[in-house]
C-alpha cells in the first residue's frame, strides 16, 4: 500500500506521521517496562524477572505466529538457537546492569552495540566522528574512579554485545527462514531455557504476587507491546528513520529512571548519554538506506 502511493501524497504523510507516533509509544513502553521489571529486582532478583519476562514473550509471539519448528532443518536450526542465546544473554545482561548502575545508564551502554553495528556498516568518512562521540560519551557516564560499579558496566556491555549478535543473527534467521518464524522459534526456545529457571526461583522462595505482576508487566510491556508496535511501525516509516527513532530509548531511560526510580545522575553523565544517542542518530542518518 505505501508503495502505490505517490510521493508527497496526503495518505502516505499520514501513514508515516502514525509510523512515528507508533515508535515513540514503542520505545516509551519498552522503558516502562524496564523500570517495572526492576520493582521486583528484591524479591525475585534480575534473574527472575527476565525468565518470567521471557515466557511472557513466548507464551504471546508462538501462538500468533506459529512457527512450523518440524520443518526445520539444521541449517536453519543453528542460527535460531544462537539468537535463542543472544536474547537471552542480551536481557540478562541488561536487567543485572539496572539492578546495580540504574535504568539510564544500562539502557545506553546496551545501545552501544546497534551503535557498534551501524559503524562497522557504515562507509562515510563522519562514521570516525560517531565512533569518537560514542567514546567520550561511555567515559561520561561512567565517569571512570576507584569507586565505579565495575560489574555494572560490564554487564551493560554484555548487554550491547549479545545485542549485536541479535541484530547480525536475525538477519542470517530472516535469510533462511520465512516471515518472522525464525524469531518466534527463538523466543520459544530462549523461554524454555528460562522455565527450570523460573520454576527454582518460585520454589525456593514464597509467591509475592506484585512481584510477580510486575515481572509480567515487564514482559507485556518491554516485549510484547513494543514488538507489534515496531512490525506496525515498520510498514509507515523507511528503516533508517526506524533506527533514529529508536535512539530515543536512552534518553526515555534516564528519565523514567529519574522520576520513576528515583536515580539520580551528574551533569556529565546526562551529557554522555546525549553524545551516544547522538553519534546514533548520525551513524544511521549517514548510512545508505537499505
Amino acid at each position: 500500500m505505501v508503495q502505490s502511493l505517490p510521493a508527497g501524497a496526503p495518505g502516505q504523510s499520514h501513514r508515516k506521521a502514525g509510523g512515528v507516533a507508533t515508535l515513540i509509544g514503542s520505545a516509551l513502553s519498552n522503558q516502562l517496562g524496564a523500570a517495572t521489571g526492576s520493582m521486583a529486582f528484591p524479591t525475585m532478583g534480575s534473574v527472575g524477572v527476565v525468565a518470567v519476562r521471557q515466557l511472557v514473550a513466548a507464551a504471546v509471539l508462538l501462538p500468533m505466529v506459529r512457527p512450523r519448528l518440524r520443518d526445520l532443518s539444521w541449517r536453519q536450526w543453528w542460527p535460531v538457537l544462537l539468537l535463542a542465546a543472544s536474547f537471552g544473554t542480551m536481557n540478562l545482561g541488561l536487567y543485572a546492569s539496572i539492578e546495580r548502575i540504574g535504568l539510564g545508564l544500562a539502557v545506553t551502554l546496551e545501545f552501544l552495540g546497534p551503535l557498534a553495528v551501524a559503524l562497522i556498516s557504515s562507509r562515510k568518512k563522519g562514521s570516525a566522528l560517531c565512533a569518537a562521540m560514542a567514546a567520550i560519551g561511555v567515559i561520561a557516564i561512567t565517569q571512570p574512579k576507584a569507586s565505579m560499579d565495575f560489574p555494572g558496566i560490564g554487564f551493560g556491555l554484555i548487554a550491547a554485545c549479545s545485542w549485536a549478535a541479535y541484530i547480525l543473527l536475525n538477519r542470517t534467521v530472516g535469510q533462511r527462514i520465512q516471515g518472522i518464524e525464525g524469531t518466534a522459534a527463538a523466543t520459544g526456545v530462549s523461554a524454555t531455557l528460562f522455565l527450570p529457571v523460573a520454576i527454582v526461583i518460585f520454589v525456593n522462595q514464597p509467591l509475592d504476587v506484585f512481584a510477580v505482576m510486575c515481572a509480567v508487566g515487564a514482559g507485556v510491556l518491554a516485549s510484547v507491546l513494543p514488538y507489534v508496535a515496531d512490525l506496525i511501525a515498520l510498514r509507515r516509516v523507511p528503516a533508517n528513520l526506524f533506527g533514529v527513532l529508536m535512539s530515543i530509548n536512552p534518553v526515555f531511560a534516564a528519565i523514567i529512571g529519574a522520576l520513576a526510580l528515583h536515580e539520580d545522575l551528574a551533569v556529565g553523565q546526562w551529557a554522555g548519554i546525549g553524545l551516544i544517542v547522538a553519534a546514533n542518530a548520525a551513524v544511521l542518518l549517514l548510512a545508505r538506506p537499505r
